[in-house]
This record gives structure tokens, C-alpha cells and sequence, in this order.
């Protein structure tokens, strides 16, 4: 009870902006009208053809409403299989949320989507026809296509703010909230621009990430006046990336280059030719490297295996050169070398690291990294009920543009789908990171001076 007092009185971690909306009104639905039939030959002595009209298309009926005052949120997570520690930490978090900014009338519902399709569509099924007018969750993509069509089919609006990252199953009243490659990839090319880098280069596993990454790359170096400059992909396991390194770096193009500048310089014989060949005497290559930085979509051990390669191909990892996604945000990048004065987009730290250490003292272990998510999208639930009721939960108040503010700084919900974040740059140092260029404390755009 102790804990429960202090956890009650804790200092409120998420102050949240929001907009009361009104929810709009169901569409009536369409009438089907049976074809008629069609005309009868004429046959002596035989009965006239028994045309049966079609089944009238099914028509979805919304869900009964609970004769209370309650809001019902449904919080779907994987309590149980492979992804259950996960969804327990996820669960532990909403419970924050909720007694910080819960009240009496804000009803949360834990479901177990078991990390299946099925499950998850199942479950959501079952919080909508007890009351749900809100889904957080699910966690996972393919759980979350499946949740889609059944909150589309409840007959009465019931969003889905899922903590998923896979932007393609955004959209249709579904939100993705985790953390996407995108919004990274602009905030650090931008930065990089700042700095004189306009010519840029990838390194991406042939996944739907790394096609993200580069369609973001190629639009972020765009808007700055930018262009990238040098690509290379590569299966997911490659074990060997020494060969993807050397042509990323066009190292036999620049070791040929240097034999050619030597035999010049040595062909010459005159003074200024000699001192330029001495200077040279250590070279392994020589001109320009294909790109002013190089955005790394990868991270943890295949990020360092890659970064190790890059000094064996004349790579200079010069601070703004190396560049990272949300996947460098991870302690203990800095003992690779060659990562070092690296820069990339993460949500700031202090906010997180304060609910990491009140989330410990609550629960007894260290929150996983998405729990995070579960608070903001709890706290968010609670406080838009306590303005709207069960109505509160409209597009434009999901979507306002001034956004709220969360555990990992500003996030604001788009009518595509997706979430945007206030984002900052981060420098990878030998012992951590250091902050380069805070986050944004607001939407709003800045004055220009």
C-alpha cells in the first residue's frame, strides 16, 4: 500500500495538450437490391426457373454501449508467448499512466493479443462489444492489420492507436505510434546539411526498413538542396561486409587514382612535384570520398561490425561524417572506434531516464525500451476522456497539430496515420553520447529572426 501512496502522489510525468472533438455520426448503411430475374424460355410443361435473390450484403452493427459513465479503453499486448516479457513491461507502464492521470470514470482493459493475428483481432472484438470506444495496441504489425478491419467494422468509431512501427499499416483510423525511420532521417540530414554536408550516402539491408530509409534519404537530401551520391544494399545475415564496404567507399577507384597522382608526381621531377609525392608516401588512396556523410540504417552488433570495416577503406569518421537512425540508440556504440563523433536522431533521454528510475523503484526491474509508448498512449487516452468522455477520442482531437507532450518529448498524431516526434541529435562519445542539437519543445515554427 506503501508504494501504491507514493506511486499515486507521484509528480506527473506527461503534460498533454489536447483538443475536445466531436464525434462524427455513422454512416447509414446501403440497401441491396436483389437482380431481376432473368427472362424464362418458353418450355412446354415445365415449371418457370425459381430465382433466389443474393443474401443482402453484410452491414455492420454498432457494438451496444455500457448504460454507464464509463470510458472504456482496451489495451491490446502479448501477455502471453514468445513476446509476453514485452507486453508485461508495456502493462506495467499503462498502469503509471493510469494512476497518474486516470480517474474513476477512465476504465483501462488489458487484453492478450498472444502475439498472433487471430488472437489479437479476437481480443479486439471482444473489448468493442464490452464498450471500448479506444484501442491502444497492438504491438506488432501483422496484429495490428488484423485489429484494423474489425474496429473499421464496429459500427460506430473505435480508433487504434497501435504502438507499431510499420507505417504501412497505417491510416483508415489506425495510428502507428513507434518509432519511425523517417522523422530520423530528416532530423539528422538536416543537421548534417547545417554543417556543409550535401552529398550523401546509405548503407542499408535489403529490407522494408532499409527501402524506407533510402526513399527518406532521397527525400531529405532533396528538400536541402542535396543528393545521394552513393547506395549500397545487402541481404539481411550477410556475414562478410568487407566487400559492401569497399565499394561504398569506391576504394579501388581511389587506390587507382593514387598510383596515377604518384606516377605524375614522380614523372614531374620538380620541387613542388617531389614534396606532394613525400606527403603522398602513406596514402592508401586518394581524391574525394564518394559522399560528404553516410547514413548507417542498422544497429547494435552489425552496426559495429560495419563500422570497424570503414578504416581499412580510408573511411574518416570526422564528426557529422557517419550519421544513424533510432537503431544507434543504444549505450556502448562508443566502443568501436570508429563510431566515434557519429551523429543520430533519438527522442531526448531525460525524460525517459526519470521513468526508468521511477519505474524500477515500482516494479522491481528495468522497463523494456517500447514501455515507454504504452505510458504516453495510456496517458494520452486519459486525459482526452477526461475532456471529451467517450466522444473524446475523435479525429481531431487524436490528431491535434499542437501535439502533446510525452516520456520521450513532443509526439503529435497525423491524419495519414502516422506520428511525428520532436527529435534530438545525438553524438556517439567513447563513454555514451552527447547531446549536439536539443529537440524541439513545439510544433509550432519558430520565428525567423
Amino acid at each position: 500500500m506503501a508504494a501504491q501512496k507514493r506511486h499515486r502522489m507521484a509528480k506527473t510525468l506527461a503534460a498533454l495538450a489536447l483538443t475536445a472533438g466531436i464525434l462524427a455520426g455513422c454512416a447509414s448503411p446501403s440497401t441491396v437490391t436483389a437482380p431481376p430475374p432473368p427472362p424464362q424460355a418458353p418450355v412446354v410443361a415445365a415449371p418457370p426457373p425459381v430465382v433466389v435473390a443474393p443474401p443482402p450484403a453484410p452491414v455492420a452493427t454498432a457494438a451496444p454501449m455500457p448504460q454507464d459513465d464509463k470510458v472504456r479503453v482496451a489495451l491490446l499486448l502479448p501477455l502471453s508467448g514468445a513476446s509476453a516479457t514485452i507486453g508485461q513491461s508495456m502493462l506495467d507502464a499503462a498502469q503509471m499512466a493510469l494512476f497518474d492521470l486516470g480517474d474513476d470514470k477512465f476504465v483501462l482493459m488489458p487484453r492478450d493479443s498472444k502475439g498472433e493475428p487471430a488472437a489479437a483481432a479476437a481480443a479486439a472484438k471482444g473489448a468493442i462489444d464490452e464498450g471500448a470506444s479506444l484501442i491502444l495496441g497492438p504491438l506488432f504489425a501483422p496484429q495490428a492489420s488484423a485489429v484494423k478491419p474489425v474496429a473499421a467494422q464496429a459500427g460506430r468509431p473505435v480508433p487504434v492507436v497501435s504502438f507499431s512501427s510499420d507505417w504501412n499499416v497505417a491510416g483508415g483510423g489506425l495510428w502507428v505510434l513507434g518509432f519511425q525511420p523517417q522523422e530520423q532521417v530528416r532530423r539528422v540530414v538536416n543537421m548534417a546539411a547545417g554543417r556543409g554536408a550535401l552529398r550523401f550516402g546509405l548503407l542499408a539491408p535489403s529490407t522494408p526498413y532499409g527501402d524506407a530509409t533510402l526513399k527518406a534519404l532521397t527525400e531529405a537530401a532533396a528538400a536541402v538542396g542535396g543528393q545521394v551520391t552513393r547506395v549500397e544494399r545487402y541481404a539481411p545475415g550477410t556475414p562478410d561486409m568487407t566487400s559492401v564496404v569497399r565499394r561504398l567507399s569506391n576504394y579501388d577507384g581511389r587506390k587507382a587514382a593514387l598510383a596515377s597522382e604518384r606516377s605524375r608526381l614522380h614523372g614531374s621531377g620538380d620541387a613542388e612535384s617531389q614534396t606532394a609525392l613525400r606527403r603522398l608516401s602513406n596514402a592508401d588512396t586518394f581524391g574525394e570520398m564518394p559522399f560528404d556523410a553516410v547514413l548507417i540504417a542498422e544497429g547494435g552488433t552489425k552496426l559495429r561490425e560495419i563500422a570497424s570495416l570503414f578504416p581499412f577503406f580510408d573511411i574518416d569518421p570526422a564528426p557529422g561524417r557517419l550519421l544513424g537512425t533510432g537503431l544507434w540508440d543504444e549505450g556502448g556504440l562508443g566502443r568501436e572506434p570508429a563510431l566515434i563523433g557519429g551523429w543520430y536522431a533519438a527522442p531526448p533521454s531525460e525524460g525517459r531516464q526519470a521513468f526508468e528510475q521511477r519505474f524500477q523503484q515500482l516494479y522491481g526491474y528495468k522497463p523494456h525500451r517500447l514501455a515507454t509508448l504504452a505510458y504516453d498512449a495510456t496517458a494520452l487516452a486519459a486525459v482526452l476522456a477526461k475532456a471529451g468522455g467517450r466522444d473524446g477520442f475523435d479525429q481531431a482531437a487524436l490528431t491535434n497539430p499542437n501535439g502533446f507532450a510525452g516520456v520521450e518529448g513532443i509526439f503529435r498524431l497525423l491524419p495519414a496515420g502516422v506520428s511525428e516526434r520532436g527529435l534530438a541529435v545525438m553524438e556517439v562519445t567513447r563513454t555514451g553520447s552527447n547531446l549536439v542539437d536539443p529537440a524541439p519543445t513545439s510544433f509550432q515554427p519558430t520565428p525567423s529572426s
